[in-house]
């Protein structure tokens, strides 16, 4: 039995604990069947759960599931009512190309009605921290695989091992052509539910029948007394339950002696009915019931550290979604208006590597190390077509704008969004002058009308030659592109600036910032003439917390015990204007450093960081403070493709690019949202907003394995990592604020081409 699923029993107390008690595998209590149990009907769901990856790499996984697939082909050759169900189109893949002849094997099966095609998707992903394009395509992917090799598609959602299910999952679900679901956590200790067997609504009304997997996914022994169980101790509203059972996580399935096992139960007086049957069956079945409850909400929660362990992953994940989706707009612009050869082929590749890379365990950060190695590689392979894709796209539209000044440079700014946007460009150009901070310009930048475009000349990423990185902010249409030359001037002052920066604070129209001594920052509110922040201090304070907790924090749901908080800041001013000034913290806590640059633009209502975190901590989790001054704080979180409200009670929550904490100020609603671009994690403790950025975990320690005090252990998230937050502080509500619009614009990389001349 698996360490995780040795856990999963124990949590349920005495009746799973004397199920542990040793016993040959298939062997049965003598005890009686209850009185009621001839009014059951179990339908027996034989089955392999198999982790690819988990504690092995995923190139193990396919000789697993080749050999789990053999296995249950064989037994149906044995027994022929045994009914199996796998998931993940990507199995059936590797088994297309490895093993056609079992495939052939499998088709027959399927075409028998005894081996069922469930899920539907690629893998059996996490679903917390994939965005929502990324579980449609989960489905396109896995749906459009299942039509080529089988003829049919799945109609049974099916994610048993996930750790966590968002409110808009119905919907994807049902459009996905899935119209029933069957997932385990959170187990019934962690979510309470009005029962197992329940119409799940989504957040917009759509409702998929649902069912929750007592106990385990993969029963192997004691198959007799886990049923008894169930008679005894579950109040659910129908007597037609599913049992699964057959080896998991490393594969393996029903073994003979399971199989044996109900074939003598069936025989025994005073048992319930046992039925080799499918979830297609199940679901066919007590579709028809009236009554059954209804559960609307998210499905949360189980393993609340997964949100944030190993930082790079999440990183990888959210910038190669964003990058594809980005791409592939650019790409079919580039179709239309220029002829360029759309790159399907390469598009499918990349998304499936990216699917595969989000597996829950991978997604999770609960995989071995070598895993982590095998992701960057796959993430940087998607980022690569998709950076290839975009520009190429791009430059065959750059090609057909004419560039008639030859002693001027021109830039193409791309849009990728569906509404006219100011997108803040930066590129690095050779410019016949040494920077000085705020010395004289020979430079002016004009738009395809010859209009002034304000710009600002910083430091470059380089420092050789004439290279200088030019800083504007273009206004570009929707799915559009403009054109913007770059021309000698005589030399000139730059003009007036509303945005400063001096040692300790960075101001402009609307927002006035101060830094305290510990790196923390106030926010005054000039629109509004009040500090964003309760007590005018405290905004993005550092703080450290206790974290014994397993890789997964298992059995947590609230980071609490502060022991300490980054400080002793250094301060230095980096640009001062005329279109934006950024000041640059430097605070440390342990042997961990912290290094952000706070970003101001000219005219703008939010604040940027862009931060480096140096971090060698153990057990511990670090988490940005921002102590929002609002009554009857009101936390949202952006989910896959929707939104969800929560409770401001301090649980640690799964979000997706913001978080808004908005509430009540002198009887108007006011808020702060929190926009990034790499976490995960969050937590709202009545006016607290947190974002989680980085845990000190050892890989894969799984309760209940405990650490040794003088162990020697590979440590999760040691080093460097980088990241950026927008701050947004608004009057009224979230949605007037525009933050999904500029999650999107931080997010999404906008394609910026050189034209030659």
């Amino acid at each position: 039995m698996s360490p995780r699923a040795a856990h999963c029993l124990v949590m349920m107390g005495l009746i799973c604990t004397l199920s542990l008690l040793p016993m040959k595998a298939g062997a049965q209590s003598s005890t009686a069947w209850p009185p009621q149990a001839p009014q059951y009907r179990f339908h027996m769901i034989g089955n392999a759960h198999i982790d690819a990856p988990w504690l092995w790499p995923w190139s193990e996984s396919m000789a697993v599931v080749h050999s789990s697939f053999r296995s249950a082909l064989d037994r149906m050759n044995e027994y022929p009512d045994f009914t199996f169900t796998a998931s993940s189109a990507q199995f059936y893949e590797w088994v297309a190309s490895s093993d056609p002849q079992m495939l052939e094997e499998i088709r027959k099966r399927v075409e028998e009605g005894r081996w069922a095609i469930v899920g539907g998707w690629w893998v059996e992903p996490d679903e917390n921290i994939p965005n929502g394009e990324s579980l449609v395509r989960q489905g396109l992917y896995g749906q459009r695989a299942f039509q080529q090799l089988f003829g049919r598609t799945a109609q049974i959602g099916y994610n048993p091992d996930a750790f966590g299910h968002p409110a808009t999952l119905p919907q994807i679900l049902k459009l996905q052509g899935l119209l029933s679901y069957t997932f385990m956590r959170p187990m019934s200790h962690e979510k309470k539910l009005p029962a197992d067997v329940f119409w799940w609504e989504g957040a917009d009304g759509t409702r998929v029948l649902t069912y929750r997997i007592l106990y385990s996914y993969g029963n192997t022994e004691q198959l007799r007394d886990r049923l008894r169980d169930f008679m005894v101790n579950l109040q659910e509203p129908t007597q037609d339950l599913m049992f699964f059972y057959g080896a998991g996580d490393h594969g393996g399935g029903p073994a003979k002696e399971n199989i044996q096992s109900i074939l003598d139960m069936r025989k025994q007086a005073g048992a319930p009915t046992l039925l080799f049957s499918t979830p297609d069956r199940y679901f066919e079945e007590i579709r028809k019931l009236p009554n059954l409850p209804v559960a609307a909400d998210d499905l949360q929660h189980h393993s609340v550290g997964c949100y944030t362990a190993v930082s790079e992953i999440k990183k990888d994940n959210r910038t190669t979604e964003a990058a594809l989706a980005t791409s592939e707009k650019l790409a079919v612009l580039g179709s239309v208006l220029a002829g360029f050869d759309y790159p399907q082929a390469d598009f499918a590749a990349a998304w499936k590597k990216v699917l595969f890379m989000q597996f829950h365990d991978s997604m999770a950060g609960t995989a071995l190390p070598e895993h982590y190695v095998v992701s960057r590689g796959a993430y940087g392979y998607a980022r690569e077509v998709a950076d290839q894709a975009m520009h190429r796209a791009a430059e065959k539209i750059a090609w057909q704008i004419p560039t008639p000044d030859p002693d001027s440079e021109y830039l193409v700014v791309f849009n990728p969004h569906a509404w006219d946007a100011r997108l803040n460009v930066e590129y690095d150009v050779g410019w016949g002058f040494d920077y000085q901070p705020q010395g004289k310009s020979n430079s002016r930048l004009e738009d395809e009308h010859g209009a002034d475009v304000a710009h600002q000349w910083t430091q470059a990423s380089t420092v050789v030659g004439d290279r200088i990185k030019l800083l504007f902010r273009a206004p570009v249409p929707a799915f559009g592109y403009r054109q913007f030359r770059l021309r000698t001037v005589k030399s000139a002052s730059p003009p007036p600036s509303v945005v400063h920066a001096t040692e300790r604070g960075l101001e402009n129209e609307h927002l006035r910032v101060t830094f305290a001594g510990d790196g923390s920052l106030s926010m005054d509110d000039k629109d509004v003439g009040e500090g964003v922040f309760r007590g005018g201090a405290g905004g993005a304070r550092a703080v450290v917390l206790d974290d014994p907790s397993d890789t997964w924090s298992h059995n947590v749901r609230a980071y609490t015990k502060e022991v300490g908080a980054f400080g002793s800041a250094r301060f230095r001013v980096l640009e001062n204007g005329p279109l934006r000034a950024t000041l640059r913290v430097r605070t440390s806590y342990g042997a961990s450093s912290l290094q952000t640059d706070w970003m101001l633009y000219a005219g703008a209502r939010t604040l940027e960081a862009r931060v480096t975190l140096d971090w060698h901590e153990h057990l511990k989790i670090l988490k940005f403070s921002f102590p929002v001054d609002v009554q009857n704080p009101r936390p949202t979180y952006e989910i896959a493709y929707g939104f969800k409200v929560r409770k401001a009670e301090g649980d640690e929550d799964a979000g997706q690019r913001w978080i808004d904490l908005s509430g009540d100020r002198a009887g108007k609603p006011y808020g702060l949202a929190i926009i990034n671009d790499a976490k995960y994690g969050y937590s709202v403790q009545d006016n607290d907003l947190r974002v989680s950025i980085a845990r000190g975990a050892v890989y894969a320690q799984h309760d209940p394995h405990k650490l040794e005090p003088d162990g020697e252990y590979l440590w999760q998230d040691q080093g460097e990592q980088t990241f950026r937050l927008v701050l947004a502080p608004h009057a009224g509500a979230w949605q007037d604020a525009g933050i999904v619009h500029l999650a999107e614009e931080l997010t999404a990389p906008a394609a910026v081409l050189y034209q030659g001349i």
